[in-house]
């Protein structure tokens, strides 16, 4: 039946358009800015400054909780603008895949948007077209189409009325790539195959691993500030010290051992790798993902358009007089042909000139040269057939002038039964060419080949071993006839066999390299796919993720619970969405901090489910962007391993700020507790407690947060997952450094006590110089000038605190006296003893090494 005879009226498409809405999903909610902030407030140490500035409010010290005030409000804002931005981004990118439908409405062919494609809709497809709805097959003609972002499965899948059930629908979202037909719309939006996926990343993401950690630190700190300041208190009421005096003490001891700046610290940090993440086209969705990436401990990667280029190649290539492999990237016809190490052309190899010539004349495809918005050359029709006609013009064939030379005169069309394709070509001298190409189970055969038993037994076992390494084999062949008038049933017959090719979606360049990195890393990669699982292992095997004796497992293997421990495996194939979702269920269950890449429809809800999602920006599917954290817009994986150095250099350097200002903390908390026993009733002043707080916390500990990454940061562990932020060691890191600085601060103070100094003044100055030598100690890269701002606030900090003993205004603020030339300069000095000791601690006392399961095989694979 025509199309012109079916389809709906208008009436009827607009009844339907009311009854089912439009055929989209449902759009990504956006997130009310007020809602933002509130998200960005929720943070326990938030919650602690909060606090602490209303107690400083109370106290009538508005300049201390305008400081702090400042902080919360810088760090809300960075984070609310970096998810706008992602946000805004991620649209961007949305905006370029909006397609279009062609339906009959009204008894004719009409072009729509396919938001108001409606169920009973006869759609009409074509090579290119992006199927806007599941429907059943009506009509088709040699269509075929590419489901790789549904199932997974890299070769394309033919599409016809009276196949299997897989082969009579359609599912939208995937794309023509040879023929034309026509379906009837059976489901749209929500109900359709691609919205049964989304339905599944209803689950909103959790907080990240840094969260979970600065959450639990943050409740330790309060109730252990709390109760500090409660002692403070206490035992200066005891002394019998003004209780006014001694309650804005308490309070300003507690508002100084709270590391305001570390919020300030991570959001810089998080920002700063941020933005050198958009500098390597990658797009940060949700600011804290960056640090999430430099905890991963598993990588669990999709296969098609992911590690490997989305597109068929052929790489293998067998006659019956030899081999050769096929070199190149990409759909571009630029290359060559290696055999036995020597690059050969059409002229040197006149075997495999046949071969391709013959898979040149047998072909439908069609190459596109760049266009002005892109620089990459792109099939048109059927991939597998396009790598055909790459590999015959790396070889230095033209098909344009085989074609033309030996013109098509009849043709028996692929089907999915016969699993072959014949074409008749007319000769230059009149006679006739036959081409056949197809399965090798069906060509190498005595009744169609003419070829010996022992030739076709040598050509079995070769594809059989092409097939074993992940390759989908073509076997080709061809016989001339003097009559091109012979019925078409004697085509298929009497041929002779010209060679076997191997052909594959090769991994992209940068896969293998990235793989590497990440077991040096300490980070273990799994593969999960749709595809076969053949082809799955030859992947896996290639790129290092796992060797050929390791099992692979399949989705069947999970569906009947033969499949045992999910974490035992490292290949998973032929995985449906829901599967995927509970491998890495059962990664996170089993305490791993797992990050999930995928391009397809069908890696959603397993990137919504991970701790991290990384989705490819440009061959990437709408509902992939949607559900990940990271997007990479020029889908290159070796930007994944960036992220992750990314994420090691912002949580080692809120280490180090937890290092320096915890102990910086510690050491006034012990000046403030000690010094009445040494005779000092009143060690510090709370005006002068909070002035060293500002001073070091402030520009000097932000900018600790710009320190770059460490040299060794991509050849250690990640942390287990269970680890606080302090763990490793670093908690008695902090004592010693702050007994170290309580030490040298008291130590001085009974020097000047003893001398007739003004004493409080050189425990205010000697407390703060020596923390700020201990900020030059905690350099990542010491002897550089990797990170000027540090230097520079650090000695703007030191010109602060002289200037709180020195400048008349100051010294009344905060009840300093002045200080002999001499005595400035060996207080001064003393800040070079924290610098000494902040490097000899770090050598001595290197952070011990976590060796978690997954790390030692790692690492064990690597050696």
């Amino acid at each position: 039946m025509p199309p012109a005879a079916v389809g709906l009226t208008s009436a009827e498409a607009a009844h339907r358009l009311a009854r089912y809405g439009p055929n989209a999903l449902p759009p990504e909610p956006r997130t009310p800015v007020l809602r933002r902030v509130l998200q960005q407030l929720r943070d326990p140490l938030i919650v602690v400054l909060l606090a602490a500035a209303a107690l400083t409010i109370a106290t009538g010290d508005l300049s201390d909780a305008a400081v702090i005030l400042l902080v919360v409000t810088v760090n809300t804002v960075v984070g609310v603008v970096q998810e706008v931005r992602a946000e805004q981004a991620v649209t961007a990118l949305s905006a370029m895949s909006a397609p279009t439908a062609r339906v009959v409405r009204d008894g004719e062919e009409r072009e729509l948007p396919a938001s108001e494609v409606v169920p009973g809709d006869l759609v009409l497809l074509a090579e290119g077209d992006i199927v806007p709805a599941d429907g059943d097959i009506r009509s088709a003609a040699t269509l075929m189409a590419d489901e790789s972002s549904l199932t997974g499965e890299s070769v394309p899948v033919e599409k016809t009325p009276d196949g299997e059930p897989a082969q009579r629908t359609v599912s939208s979202g995937t794309v023509v790539v040879r023929g034309h037909g026509s379906a009837v719309v059976t489901a749209t939006g929500a109900d359709s195959a691609l919205g049964r996926i989304a339905s599944l990343m209803g689950a909103a993401p959790g907080p990240t691993p840094l969260q979970r950690r600065l959450a639990g630190f943050g409740r330790v700190l309060a109730a252990g500030i709390v109760a500090l300041s409660a002692l403070v208190l206490a035992l200066g009421l005891v002394r019998g010290q003004p209780t006014e005096l001694m309650i804005v003490a308490a309070i300003s001891l507690a508002v100084a051992a709270v590391p305001e700046s570390l919020p300030a610290v991570v959001t810089l940090a998080l920002a700063l790798g941020a933005r050198r993440m958009a500098d390597r086209h990658a797009i940060v969705r949700r600011l804290p993902a960056v640090e999430t990436l430099g905890s991963v401990t598993v990588i669990a990667t999709d296969k098609t358009g992911t590690l490997t280029e989305g597109r068929m190649a052929a790489e293998q290539l067998w006659t019956p007089y030899g081999e050769a492999a096929v070199l190149g990237t990409g759909y571009e016809p630029h290359g060559r042909v290696v055999r036995d190490g020597t690059t050969v052309t059409a002229d040197d190899a006149p075997d495999l000139a046949a071969l391709l010539s013959t898979a040149v004349l047998c072909n439908d495809a069609a190459l596109e040269p760049p266009r002005d918005d892109s620089d990459e050359w792109r099939a048109l029709g059927d991939p597998t057939e396009a790598a055909l006609l790459v590999a015959a013009a790396r070889l230095g064939l033209d098909p344009a002038r085989l074609r033309r030379a030996l013109p098509r005169v009849a043709e028996i069309p692929f089907d999915s039964g016969r699993k072959r394709m014949t074409t008749v070509h007319r000769r230059p001298d009149g006679t006739v060419r036959v081409a056949c190409k197809g399965a090798p189970e069906v060509l190498l055969r005595p009744d169609v080949l003419t070829d010996g038993p022992d030739l076709l037994a040598r050509a079995a076992d070769r594809a059989d071993a092409l097939a074993r390494d992940g390759h989908r084999v073509l076997a080709v062949a061809s016989a001339d006839h003097e009559d091109g008038d012979d019925p078409p049933g004697t085509w298929e017959s009497g041929l002779s066999l010209l060679g076997l090719i191997g052909i594959l979606d090769p991994p992209r360049g940068a896969s293998g390299p990235s793989i590497a990195a990440c077991r040096q890393a300490g980070v273990v990669p799994v593969l999960i796919t749709g595809d076969h699982p053949l082809t799955a292992r030859a992947v896996a095997e290639r790129l290092g993720i796992a060797s050929r004796e390791e099992e692979v497992t399949t989705g069947q293997h999970l569906r009947d619970g033969t499949a045992g421990e999910l974490t035992g495996v490292r290949v998973y194939a032929r995985t449906t969405p829901e599967q995927k979702l509970d491998i890495v269920q059962a990664w996170r269950e089993a305490g791993q901090v797992v990050a999930m890449t995928g391009d397809g429809v069908n890696d959603g809800p397993a990137l919504r489910q991970a701790d991290i999602g990384v989705a490819m920006g440009r061959r990437g599917t709408e509902v992939a962007r949607q559900a990940a954290d990271l997007v990479l817009a020029d889908d290159n994986p070796a930007t994944i391993v960036s992220a992750v150095e990314e994420g090691r250099r912002v949580y080692a350097n809120v280490r180090r700020f937890l290092l320096y200002g915890l102990a910086g903390g510690t050491a006034e908390i012990l000046v403030m507790l000690l010094g009445p026993f040494l005779g000092f009733p009143l060690p510090l002043l709370p005006a002068q407690i909070l002035w060293i707080n500002l001073l070091t916390h402030g520009l000097p500990g932000v900018a600790l947060g710009a320190e770059p990454v460490a040299p060794d940061a991509m050849r250690r562990a990640p942390r287990p997952p269970e680890e606080s932020v302090l763990g490793a060691g670093l908690w008695p890191r902090i004592l010693l450094m702050g007994t170290f600085l309580a030490t040298v601060t008291l130590a001085a103070g009974v020097w000047a006590h003893e001398t007739g100094r003004p004493w409080q003044s050189v425990i205010f100055l000697v407390l703060g110089a020596t923390q700020l030598g201990m900020a030059l100690g905690s350099r990542a890269r010491p002897g550089t000038l990797t990170n000027p701002f540090l230097l520079v606030a650090v000695g703007v900090a030191l010109a602060l605190q002289v200037a709180g003993v020195w400048l008349p205004p100051l010294r009344d603020l905060l009840g300093t006296q002045p200080l002999e030339p001499v005595d400035l300069a060996i207080a001064c000095a003393l800040s070079g003893l924290g610098h000494v000791v902040m490097r000899l601690q770090a050598r001595l006392w290197p952070e011990r090494q976590p060796r978690t399961a997954v790390a030692r095989e790692a690492a064990g694979h690597m050696r």
